[in-house]
């Protein structure tokens, strides 16, 4: 009898400790998406208060490249070393210190009376972002069980997306309310209640994970790999406001052979029982090869297309920015929809359904490319409805699979890094998209002005954007097939060692 009741209740353990366990990661994971969700809104929501900042501030066009270039260039410069410190220090610790950080340098943001002191500060929140950001992705690797996580980093995919999208819907009806008086500075200060929140949340709801190892700081590395970032992104952020002087060439022709040294001395770290900053060894699968790229080429795809169309909508068109992001609308909540069916996909089709949402994202810039090019200026907005509302399936489909993609596989000892390395190739892929579709329009658009210049600019950067996801759909193609391998290496082995036991979740 006693044996019974002692296998009764191993039994009952054994079912409700998992659920209990599950139910606390599925109420942190919202507070931590927080996080990752304000750090795209605040990248986005600048582009639609440069003409306030332009007037209050008076702000040139240099001023206004480094306020949304600023941020960018020293958030992907950090992200390797936040992703190290959150190895280093622990998750959770990491998470609490970016996000106050983030917070405090929000309102000094806010609180900025010139544009240097608002370029200093951007630039602030952007490395502040960096120390957090890593973190969200790792405290789902690490703490979400295998069979949940593609679920979890789903949910990250969506909310990369739709802060996007947001930062110009919602930036534009936070402008045209004026809560308080404050103009443009409440896009700045809307972040002080929402971070309290998240701290005060995560202060109860976030574990104490870390990767179960305490790696060293490897001070050469970073210096050199965020020293070749900065030599890349420097030209790439402000290459264009300056017309492409040689001291931009020069810089992103010395970054090639900057980061070759910085992999060189990673490579013998690690061969001489060093603990380097990068592990090299992920790059050993070609799973997370060809889920990086495939993240490289949607987010230079995606960046750079909401750039062109948001150009031609508030000046080629003369939108205002509410009404520029009222057509972006359909994209953030299509995308939502789609998201949230595109899961049961995934699990039911597996990585068809990203190959289904690249080819209707392809359709929706297909119908902006012919749309200019029959319509011109004139364009309706009917077709731009119906393109940014295909836009949003698309990418509500992507989404599930983008980020879980390279991610899936990471081990937990890893994640702090991996993330970092996935979060750092999105960046430099957003802004070198931006850099390169943005050079390309403006040397279309030449002097010219009115919708009908802009819009034929926009035509041609619409089709390199197709161009891009086109290219993205062949890299699904080589992600199916590594994946597949990956699965008969990983069936074989367990084939020749079935008495191993399978290791705890960490």
């Amino acid at each position: 009898m006693r044996t019974d009741e002692v296998s009764t209740m191993s039994a009952t353990e054994t079912r409700d400790t998992p659920s209990a366990t599950d139910r606390h990661n599925w109420r942190m994971l919202p507070v931590i998406l927080a996080a990752f969700f304000m750090y795209g809104f605040d990248g986005n929501v600048v582009n639609v208060t440069i003409p306030s900042l332009q007037a209050d501030l008076h702000a040139g066009q240099a001023a206004l490249e480094l306020v949304v270039g600023g941020y960018v260039f020293t958030y992907a410069a950090g992200l390797v070393l936040g992703g190290r410190m959150g190895d280093l220090f622990g998750y959770r610790r990491m998470f609490l210190v970016g996000m106050a950080s983030f917070t405090v340098a929000s309102v000094l943001c806010g609180l900025a009376q010139n544009p240097t002191q608002l370029v200093v500060f951007r630039m602030l929140q952007g490395l502040t972002a960096a120390a957090m950001v890593p973190q969200v992705l790792a405290l789902i690797t690490s703490t979400f069980p295998a069979e949940q996580r593609p679920r979890a980093l789903a949910w990250f995919g969506v909310t990369g997306g739709l802060s996007g999208i947001c930062g110009q819907v919602l930036g534009g009806l936070l402008l045209v309310s004026d809560l308080f008086g404050l103009g443009w500075r409440v896009i700045f200060f809307v972040n002080v209640p929402i971070g309290i929140v998240v701290i005060t949340l995560a202060l109860r709801l976030l574990p104490t994970t870390a990767s179960g190892r305490r790696p060293g700081l490897d001070a050469l590395g970073i210096l050199g790999i965020s020293g070749s970032l900065a030599l890349a992104l420097v030209p790439l952020v402000l290459g264009r406001e300056y017309h492409w002087p040689l001291w931009a060439w020069i810089l992103l022709v010395a970054s090639v052979p900057a980061m070759a040294a910085a992999l060189l001395w990673e490579r013998r770290l690690a061969r001489t029982g060093g603990q380097p900053l990068l592990d090299l060894t992920l790059f050993r699968s070609k799973v997370f090869n060809a889920g990086l790229a495939i993240n490289a080429a949607f987010m230079a795809f995606f960046t750079s297309y909401i750039f062109v169309l948001s150009l031609m909508l508030q000046t080629g068109l003369g939108f205002s920015a509410l009404h520029a992001g009222l057509v972006f609308a359909p994209t953030a909540v299509l995308a939502m929809v789609a998201s949230l069916k595109g899961k049961g996909l995934v699990a039911k089709h597996g990585l068809r359904v990203l190959t289904i949402g690249s080819l209707i994202t392809a359709v929706s810039v297909l119908i902006t490319a012919v749309g200019l090019q029959v319509q011109g200026g004139g364009i309706s907005q009917p077709v731009l409805l119906v393109s940014t509302a295909l836009m949003g399936i698309g990418n509500g489909l992507i989404l599930p699979s983008l980020i879980g993609a390279p991610m899936a596989g990471v081990k937990p000892a890893q994640a702090g890094i991996a993330s970092g390395m996935l979060s750092t190739t999105q960046q430099f892929a957003s802004v070198t998209g931006v850099a390169v579709l943005g050079a390309i329009f403006f040397a279309k658009l030449g002097d010219h002005a009115g919708a009908g210049a802009y819009a034929g600019a926009t035509e041609l950067a619409a089709w390199i954007a197709l161009g891009l996801i086109l290219v993205m759909t062949a890299l699904v193609t080589v992600l199916v097939r590594a994946a597949a391998a990956s699965a008969a290496e990983a069936r074989a082995a367990s084939d020749a060692s079935p008495g191993d036991v399978a290791p705890a979740k960490a």
